[in-house]
């Protein structure tokens, strides 16, 4: 059985729940996934503060996920908090949901569109389809406005919705990438509304570890990503004393 841990780098539980259930939609019978919110950390992830506030917790789920022999790892934020790090300390392959989002795009179409949560977060999303080589391929990052906790509400979908056809129209992509796991259950709705693949990175990025746990592809201990040196932290981060 392969053993997929679904980290939401946030500790809202409710959201960690519907995440859980979008990935255990599209894990083969014999996947385990388990998705599970860190001890610590921000209630929502909207600013680089919140970011980088959230990579300690999901630092520490990586180490007990590794210490329960999980077999991959996803991270459940369009930011991508803590990838190359996590990708340091775990032995199977760790995939941030932007990545995976953006790479499943490119695979159904030339160009896609980002349709996020707040404008602030929107330098983010570009910044990571620069770093993974689809900034050619994106036609463009939306806001939506509407705060990550409030994409629960039924209005949120609806909006999220009408936002999703407008932008597909309006920047002629041919798919739309869903910029926050908050928005993870709304991909087949909005695929219908806008009638173009929409791409949701909780249920890529699952799929994805699925092939390469089964392929036996880890991440390479080859320079970067070798495992950090030993050496003493201190004060509140003593506990991740390698």
């Amino acid at each position: 059985m392969t053993r997929i841990r679904v980290i939401n780098p946030n500790t809202a539980l409710a959201m960690t729940e519907s995440i859980g259930r979008c990935a255990r939609a599209v894990a083969s019978p014999s996947t385990e996934v388990t998705a599970v919110s860190p001890a610590m950390g921000p209630e929502s992830i909207e600013s680089h503060y919140d970011e980088a506030l959230a990579v300690p917790g999901v630092l520490a789920e990586i180490a007990k996920g590794e210490r329960e022999s999980v077999d991959a790892y996803v991270i459940a934020c369009f930011g991508d908090p803590g990838l190359d790090a996590a990708r340091e300390l775990a032995a199977g392959p760790v995939l941030g949901i932007a990545e995976a989002a953006m790479h499943a795009a490119t695979m159904v179409g030339r160009t896609f569109s980002v349709v996020t949560t707040l404008a602030r977060t929107t330098g983010r999303a570009w910044d990571l389809a620069h770093r993974y080589g689809f900034a050619a391929a994106c036609r463009g990052v939306h806001a939506c406005e509407i705060p990550v906790l409030d994409l629960e509400k039924p209005p949120a979908r609806a909006a999220v919705t009408e936002l999703c056809a407008q932008v597909a129209e309006r920047d002629g992509s041919d798919a739309i990438v869903l910029g926050c796991a908050g928005m993870a259950d709304f991909c087949a709705e909005v695929s219908r509304a806008t009638g173009v693949p929409v791409i949701d990175g909780v249920a890529a990025a699952t799929r994805f570890a699925e092939s390469l746990v089964a392929l036996g592809l880890r991440t390479s201990t080859r320079g970067e990503y070798a495992r950090p040196r030993p050496k003493r932290y201190s004060g509140l981060l003593r506990d991740f004393t390698i």
